[in-house]
């Protein structure tokens, strides 16, 4: 018996509500008219929904629709809806979710990355080129002024050297 009227207690609370959506009593009816693009789902019973004019498609298409749990309309902003619960004995549950509005990329903005790319790979570029320049001159002039063999010489020494004193076999 404890059990049983757990069960009820829980239906009537999960019934009476649901969580993101607007109720809609029996008998009342709502005027939506959107600012923002966005869709109209049903999420208990079935609702009435007249769109205002002008109406396009068969001369009985008046703009009404019943729509019931799980579907869903679509509303431009600016555009009138009237919805009510099509049962008149229960009420109606829905939501209003605006559409997200995604902006179009201009065709310019699509090259700024790219370009931006482009001027660090050249500046890293340049930057590796003169001192490759500046290191082949020092090696010119050091080889001109007679010093190239003795300063190539003692160049790979003292990389030997410091090598070996890293690892501790000279003091």
């Amino acid at each position: 018996m404890a059990s049983q009227m757990l069960s009820q207690t829980q239906q009537s609370t999960a019934a009476s509500a649901l969580p993101g959506t607007w109720k809609l009593a029996a008998g009342r009816a709502i005027t939506l008219e959107p600012r923002e693009a966005g869709v109209v789902k049903v999420a208990h019973g079935q609702v009435w929904a007249t769109y205002d004019g002008p109406h396009s498609g068969p001369s009985n298409d008046l703009g009404d629709h019943i729509v019931g749990v799980g579907q869903q309309l679509r509303l431009r902003p600016g555009q009138r809806m009237v919805i009510e619960a099509w049962n008149g004995d229960a009420p109606a549950y829905f939501s209003w979710d605006p559409l997200p509005v995604v902006a179009p990329a201009p065709r310019l903005a699509r090259l700024v990355q790219p370009l931006a790319d482009l001027r660090l790979a050249l500046a890293f570029g340049a930057g590796a080129a003169g001192r490759l320049v500046a290191g082949l001159a020092g090696l010119a002039w050091d080889l001109v002024a007679g010093r190239g063999r003795d300063a190539l010489a003692d160049c790979a020494f003292n990389a030997q050297a410091k090598a070996c004193r890293a690892h501790g076999a000279m003091s």
